[in-house]
């Protein structure tokens, strides 16, 4: 995925936050516009709120690094010109570090004098508000407790998103002087002695935050029935915090890179870090010194948050944060609505899009009722996946024959869709599978790991399933190399699947029978093919992890 847009729909924003300064250049031009393709981006690490402290004593920020600001932004701002941003379409905002300084006034006026830029101030409330729908912005949808971690406070509230709507607690969010820089300052003044005594303090804060925010009976009742509330967790300390996690990840090397869709289960959230960081200080991916040196004060938090949150299932960790939140605010209610899968993929679509879609759908036989352990799971099943299979079906075709597959399988995370804003790593991983199947499935050895792993993140069951609907879109393009599905053929070409039983020497077996009927002069070779390759993959040899189910293919019903 690359901008394709033009400059009347660049967004340029700057995030004055306490541990630093981003710098952004965003593109909102359709059909992109949901995930927000990022056209430039750039990060200052003046830390404005360690600026404020010296020898324990809270002073005005000082001149020096004023100037060092005001430098910044004026070289920001010949990147914008250069850019052809509309001035129109610039905006800077500051948060807690810029709303409590001693001299936040002079501040301000200081960098509007030098830059013209005036500095909108994020009031605490709003500042949670847009915090929340950046990270809503990171997911298709969202039910749980949504932290939001600064360097010097943290936001707190729960969040019901989906198909764009997104609700929140009536009284926002909740803000405590918790963030990852005022925290290890904290611990620093109160000492070990102090250590239990503010521990117990953020607990009870926590919990009544969680009565005051009036938690939803729906979200109550869905947590109860899921085994616990879902966290989502946003801000630099929290993203650190989750490449740490994930480069201790059970699956190692972990596949996808990408903060941002991240997850884990509880019991995976509280790792003995610090002894960790005591051996491997640095060794790990995307984390600095500074953030390393945070690294005690967020376990003290996390420790006090899971304390006082009564019951969690799993914890996302989301990219989106005010930059996030404040481009997903501006988007058209119509545009928040799409999910971002769709939203990437739509640009790549076939002509016959919608009759190829048909088709493939035609391949994945009905959920039962009641559903048994073999039925397709719903995440592979959905419109979104099937229809972002569809439009992906010919991406990668002017590839050389030998990386089709191999280009396929990291086109999710270091490809075509690598940058593609608000996708889970189950979704990166499923759609990588498909579209690796796709296209036979042959990998040289250096992409047999990444296979493996990618298999491994996503469990048997639906690698198994992956590899299947990636086969039988394979067929599909066989039967349709252009993407184009003539009216007159579109009767003569028929894909049904279904359940049967066979009988073996073990007894009587499932099987998943599918009938490929083609009555189009010239393609009763190509529907050879695709029928010996869906009875191939379900050959025992060629199952995830040891599950799988087999194959009968047929021409007729």
């Amino acid at each position: 995925m690359s901008p394709q847009g033009t400059a009347e729909h660049y967004k340029a924003l700057v995030d004055m936050g306490s541990n630093g300064i981003r710098f952004s250049i965003s593109d909102l031009s359709p059909p992109l516009a949901r995930v927000m393709p990022t056209v430039y981006q750039d990060r200052c690490g003046i830390s404005l709120y360690d600026a404020q402290h010296h020898a324990g004593e809270r002073i005005p920020i000082p001149q020096l690094v004023i100037d060092e600001t005001v430098a910044a932004l004026l070289r920001f701002k010949k990147i914008t010109e250069d850019f052809k941003v509309p001035t129109s379409r610039i905006q800077v905002v500051a948060t807690e570090a810029t709303r409590t300084a001693l001299n936040t006034d002079a501040f301000r006026e200081h960098i509007e004098n030098a830059t013209g830029w005036k500095v909108d101030m994020l009031a605490k409330e709003e500042e949670g508000r847009i915090g929340a729908m950046g990270v809503a912005s990171s997911f298709g949808s969202i039910k749980g407790l949504v932290l939001d971690l600064g360097g010097g406070s943290i936001q707190m509230t729960w969040m019901i998103s989906e198909a764009g709507k997104v609700k929140t607690s009536p009284k926002g969010a909740v803000s405590f002087p918790y963030g990852a820089a005022a925290l290890m300052m904290r611990l620093g003044e109160v000492g070990i002695e102090g250590h239990a005594s503010l521990h117990k303090e953020m607990s009870a804060n926590f919990e009544t935050a969680l009565q005051d925010l009036g938690v939803p009976d729906t979200l109550v009742r869905d947590a109860e029935a899921e085994g616990g509330l879902t966290l989502y967790l946003s801000g630099g300390g929290f993203r650190g915090w989750g490449y740490i996690l994930m480069s201790l990840h059970s699956i190692t090397p972990y596949p996808i890179p990408i903060i941002n869709g991240f997850r884990i289960p509880k019991s995976s959230f509280e790792p003995n870090l610090e002894e960790h960081f005591s051996h491997h200080p640095d060794s790990t991916f995307r984390i600095s010194a500074r953030r390393a040196s945070q690294v005690p004060a967020i376990a003290f938090l996390i420790r006090a948050l899971t304390q006082s949150v009564p019951s969690i299932s799993y914890i996302y960790f989301a990219q989106g944060g005010i930059r996030e939140g404040l481009l997903f605010s501006s988007l058209p209610p119509s545009i928040r609505s799409q999910h971002p899968l769709t939203a990437v993929t739509q640009s790549h679509a076939p002509p016959s899009s919608a009759r190829l879609f048909h088709m493939l759908t035609n391949t994945i036989p009905q959920a039962r009722n009641p559903a048994t352990a073999t039925d397709p799971p719903a995440a592979l099943t959905s419109p979104v996946m099937l229809a972002s299979t569809t439009d992906l079906l010919y991406a990668h075709g002017s590839f050389p024959k030998d990386i089709r597959a191999a280009a396929a399988l990291r086109s999710t995370t270091t490809g075509l869709l690598g940058n593609a804003h608000g996708l889970s790593h189950t979704d990166r991983a499923l759609l990588a599978l498909i579209l690796c199947e796709r296209w036979g499935g042959e990998i040289s050895p250096t992409d047999e790991q990444f296979l493996s792993t990618s298999q491994e993140l996503v469990g048997p069951r639906l690698g198994w399933w992956a590899k299947y609907i990636g086969r039988a879109a394979a067929g599909i393009g066989d039967l349709f190399p252009a993407g184009v599905v003539r009216s007159e053929e579109e009767d003569l070409v028929g894909i049904m699947a279904s359940w049967g039983v066979a009988e073996t020497k073990k007894g009587r077996e499932e099987t998943l029978d599918i009938v490929v009927e083609v009555q189009v002069d010239g393609m009763e070779e190509v529907a050879n093919d695709y029928r010996r390759g869906m009875e191939k993959v379900g050959k025992k040899k060629n199952w995830v992890g040891g599950w799988g189910l087999k194959v009968r293919a047929n021409s007729e019903g």
